[in-house]
């Protein structure tokens, strides 16, 4: 577990923003159909809403594989507190400026570093909003109408906010602002994934070849239930807080969860998502976290009921997030850091968006550059970012 806390002080990260050649996200090679050499780093971006705090839903589902990407020289991490998709919905600007803090101080706690990451919060970079309202001009209404997130959602309101409808635009240019080839989503966000893919076509037949078409990067990592309504998944924003374990619970918070944790009648132990989603859903966080096979993990409880399962995952639960809340702790008394972070990585991100943005700007025809768009494409690339 990464961890800032050096010799009872917080180490300073000092940020440098460079510029590097040949990097993977160059624009003469933004086509789709491009190779790419295997020594070239390939883009990955993810985001995350600051709805809440966190909990094992979003570490196993995102954190603890963002963890991994950052440490893979293949590839450079790019991460988004994506706060601009936060008020989709009515907010209250208090609560999100508190969770903005709270999301960067809980991601720091489990790990995403970012000596390693391009870690930012959304709403700084203006280039997100300027490349959404071009890719607007491209998407027709009868696109956007037929997503399932969208029809969803649409349905619980009388009036629908444009926002609502625009989401998944954002969410594209979110993607290709930065060239991104990988994307981690889960199930319920391929679609948007797939608007993506359609939006760079788009743009590149009508405007030139800039954008690749981002691909979804696949995880083995288990997609976690509620722990009230398992067919659901753990949700930042379910009103019953105990339908979740958030990362900076309590030990005590952690058991009671466990132990008031849905399942259902039968007395055995049995691993069966369909029939018994519950008890499965414990399961299968046990199995995770202590890097169990299910053979293994039924064995060990064949001869145990469901309240030891509770008692046995709580406690493995307690043991997981042990040091994220040491951090959180740490990071809370160091606000400074944290404000230094959040600066410094939108900085970055402001760097590699302006360039792509200068040239979307020309192949639309919002400027013209001394060079011709031509050249540009031919010069090497400008737009990788070393991070440390």
């Amino acid at each position: 577990m990464f961890c800032y806390k050096v010799s009872g002080k917080f180490s300073p990260w000092r940020g440098r923003i460079v510029r590097r050649q040949n990097s993977s996200s160059a624009p003469v090679e933004a086509s789709s159909t491009t190779t790419l050499s295997p020594a070239l780093p390939v883009t990955v971006f993810s985001g995350i809403q600051p709805t809440g705090s966190l909990h094992l839903g979003n570490y196993f589902g995102a954190v603890k594989l963002w963890t991994e990407i950052q440490n893979d020289p293949t590839k450079q991490l790019i991460t988004s507190v994506v706060d601009m998709h936060a008020i989709t919905l009515a907010w209250d600007p208090k609560a999100l400026r508190a969770n903005i803090r709270r999301m960067f101080i809980e991601l720091l706690a489990c790990g995403v570093d970012p000596s390693k990451t391009v870690l930012f919060q959304q709403s700084q970079v203006p280039q997100h909003a300027q490349l959404q309202w071009i890719f607007a001009c491209l998407t027709t209404m009868a696109r956007l109408d037929n997503l399932p997130q969208y029809k969803e959602k649409s349905a619980t309101q009388s009036d629908i906010p444009c926002g609502l409808l625009l989401y998944p635009v954002l969410q594209a240019a979110d993607i290709l602002l930065y060239r991104a080839r990988l994307v981690p989503v889960g199930e319920d966000q391929v679609h948007h994934l797939q608007l993506a893919q359609h939006t760079a076509r788009v743009f590149n037949h009508h405007h030139g070849k800039l954008f690749p078409s981002p691909q979804r990067l696949p995880s083995d990592l288990p997609r976690v239930k509620s722990l009230r309504e398992p067919a659901k998944k753990m949700s930042k924003s379910e009103p019953d807080t105990k339908s979740r374990i958030e990362v900076a619970d309590s030990p005590e918070q952690i058991m009671l969860k466990c132990k008031r944790a849905v399942t259902d009648f039968p007395a055995e132990i049995t691993f069966d998502p369909e029939t018994r989603p519950g008890i499965s859903n414990l399961l299968l966080l046990y199995k995770t976290i202590r890097a169990m096979e299910m053979d293994a993990v039924l064995e060990h409880f064949r001869a145990k009921d469901k309240v030891a399962l509770k008692e046995e995952l709580g406690e493995a639960v307690v043991e997981l997030l042990r040091p994220v809340r040491e951090n959180v702790r740490h990071l809370e008394g160091n606000l400074e850091f944290v404000e230094r972070v959040m600066e410094e990585g939108a900085e970055k991100a402001r760097a590699l968006a302006a360039d792509t943005m200068r040239l979307v700007e020309n192949l639309v025809g919002f400027r013209s550059d001394v060079k011709s768009v031509k050249e540009m494409f031919k010069k090497p690339a400008k737009t990788a970012v070393a991070v440390g």
